[in-house]
């Protein structure tokens, strides 16, 4: 039914949470009719920002109300894995924050409980929802850049320090979720190393190399102590190679006609030249759009008319899987760790 609202929950409204409550709050299609946290201040704001929710410091009325059919959960990472599954055993569709878990087997138990009570279980990798993400997607699908080679991302800052986790797990899930997304496939192995120069044992710099099993890699330097503020990823194809500045106000998206072909020289036996072609750069038209109001509807739409999530438990778990063997991989010193034994 076109008129048909989806009655949603958010728990945990802080940092980030109040984002996720302004979405659902204002979506056409959402009833946001709780919001639940432990700090009583922080639902008294959410509480006069909008009068017509319920808030409450106790997740079990929300999930003892029959009427609640979703609920976003927006808490610390720890607490993720636990309120998630009190979420599905109590028969409602959930939306986690990311990461999913801070474990590939908690991903993996609570993908299989969803998949078990036939519930949608969606993740926060809120760049699978921006539009010049989802412009470079098309341009793979399509062959536009040709065959994808490596990609590599930087996500650095001078920024927020944080003391329960390193700049791997806080800042490095973004981009980790746009590389799968992008080549559609998990990576096989990570290698990560970095440093500690303002905590003991908390990295604040971060340099991986990730690898598929197809031969494509990926290389991600993640920092929240760095002179720049810097969002940015390029891709490299066998015809063309595209780089996309979410730090630019309109020009998000830069496509280079340039690459490199190997040729043989019917002139020289087993002679290979290799060519290299330099062309234009194309600055396309990108949809403008907040990635977040992107991804609440695409939550909703997808409960309300049974249709496939895009960052499913599946793509939740993958990304975990990667974060933690680049991990393992920075306690012993950048040795590569395979993901599968996550």
């Amino acid at each position: 039914m076109e008129d048909k609202k989806l009655n949603v929950a958010v728990v945990g409204a802080g940092y980030w949470g109040k984002n996720l409550v302004r979405n659902f709050a204002t979506a056409k299609k959402c009833n946001l009719k709780y919001v639940c946290d432990l700090n009583e201040k922080t639902l008294a704001v959410q509480k006069t920002s909008f009068p017509f929710i319920e808030t409450t410091t106790d997740l079990q009325t929300v999930l003892n109300d029959k009427t609640i059919e979703a609920v976003v959960v927006a808490t610390e990472a720890p607490a993720h894995f636990e309120i998630a599954k009190q979420v599905l055993n109590a028969g409602k569709n959930v939306f986690v924050e990311k990461p999913l878990t801070l474990s590939g087997a908690d991903a993996k138990k609570l993908t299989v409980l969803a998949a078990e009570k036939k519930l949608k279980l969606m993740v926060g990798h809120l760049l699978e929802y921006h539009p010049a993400v989802n412009h470079i997607k098309e341009m793979l699908k399509s062959g536009k850049l040709g065959q994808p080679y490596y990609m590599y991302t930087q996500r650095v800052n001078l920024g927020i320090v944080r003391k329960n986790e390193n700049a791997w797990w806080s800042l490095a899930t973004h981009d980790i979720s746009i590389i799968c997304y992008l080549f559609d496939s998990e990576p096989v192995s990570v290698a990560a190393s970095g440093q500690c120069f303002l905590q003991k044992d908390i990295e604040d710099v971060v340099f991986a190399t990730v690898k598929f099993a197809d031969g494509k890699v990926a290389n991600i330097h993640c920092s929240w102590l760095d002179p720049h503020k810097i969002r940015k990823m390029t891709v490299v194809g066998s015809e063309k190679m595209v780089t996309f500045d979410d730090m630019e106000a309109t020009e998000k998206i830069r496509v280079y006609d340039k690459g490199a072909a190997i040729k043989q020289d019917i002139s020289t036996s087993y002679a290979e030249i290799i060519s290299l072609r330099f062309g234009d750069i194309v600055i396309p038209k990108v949809a403008n759009g907040e990635p977040l109001a992107a991804e609440c509807s695409h939550f909703i739409d997808c409960v309300l008319d049974g249709l496939p999530i895009r960052s499913d438990g599946a793509d939740g778990l993958r990304v975990v899987r990667v974060l933690q063997a680049g991990q393992e991989s920075l306690k012993n010193n950048g040795v590569p760790v395979n993901t599968e034994k996550f």
